[in-house]
């Protein structure tokens, strides 16, 4: 492993990196109340919609592994989601609904599935990239983007961030390397010059490698170890959260 070097830039995942998140118990139930009242139909009870909403969710999961295993995987689109993963024995006309309303749905999804939180030292990092003059861009895999803009928004991280890059905006995902180049082209930087952090071997580490970015960096999250097949990607460091990530960085100023 070579030693790291001053990155010109900086690309951060958003969940296990910048933030922790922490799924609600009741996450389905509440959802499920919802769209049972906005449907207005008397076709599907609160109980099927949220047993459908809960297997959508572990259909996605599993989506989401295999997808870690293509060289340049594409994101699924709001529509397939409820239309194949959440509705897909849905009625006509309830089915019909969910899919006209398919983005507005995975951005309810995403807020009322989650709670989050930025993880400690985020500020500080951010903070220290700004003096150093190294932009910071998020780049991340979500099924709603909007939902953490809304989150960098409300915190004010946003203002510290230069570019945020997800998944369902552009149609690809981690670990096609797409999605770092994408931020590094539009930072003018090149990807040989810049450190990608995430919190996961078979979509951060991978990307970063297949992208050829200078430094890999792993920063350990719950479910870092929990690898859904080998994977033979190794990250440059691993650190245990921000404050350890900024003394890496401090260390190559």
């Amino acid at each position: 492993m070579d030693q790291l070097t001053r990155p010109a830039a900086l690309l951060l995942d958003f969940g296990g990196v910048l933030v922790s998140t922490t799924k609600r118990a009741d996450w389905s139930a509440e959802l499920a109340a919802e769209l049972h009242e906005q449907i207005g139909s008397g076709e599907l009870s609160v109980e099927e919609i949220r047993s459908d909403l809960e297997a959508g969710a572990a259909a996605d999961s599993a989506w989401k592994n295999a997808m870690s295993r293509p060289a340049a995987p594409r994101e699924l689109t709001h529509h397939e989601y409820w239309a194949d993963f959440v509705a897909a024995d849905w009625p006509a006309a309830p089915r019909a609904w969910v899919i006209a309303h398919a983005t507005a749905l995975c951005k309810r999804l995403g807020e009322v599935r989650q709670d989050r939180a930025h993880r400690d030292g985020i500020p500080e990092l951010l903070d220290t990239a700004a003096a150093a003059g190294i932009p910071v861009a998020v780049v991340s895999n979500a099924l709603s983007g909007a939902v953490h803009r809304d989150y960098l928004d409300r915190t004010g991280l946003v203002k510290q961030l230069a570019l945020q890059v997800y998944s369902d905006e552009v149609g690809l995902r981690k670990p096609n390397p797409e999605m770092i180049l994408l931020a590094t082209r539009a930072l003018g930087v090149p990807a040989g010059q810049t450190w990608y952090v995430g919190d996961n071997f078979d979509r951060d580490v991978v990307c970063g490698r297949r992208a050829g970015v200078g430094g890999v960096i792993l920063m350990e999250a719950p479910g870092t170890y929990d690898r859904p097949y080998v994977v033979r990607a190794v990250p440059d460091a691993v650190v245990p959260g921000a404050g350890e990530l900024r003394s890496l960085l401090l260390a190559t100023l």
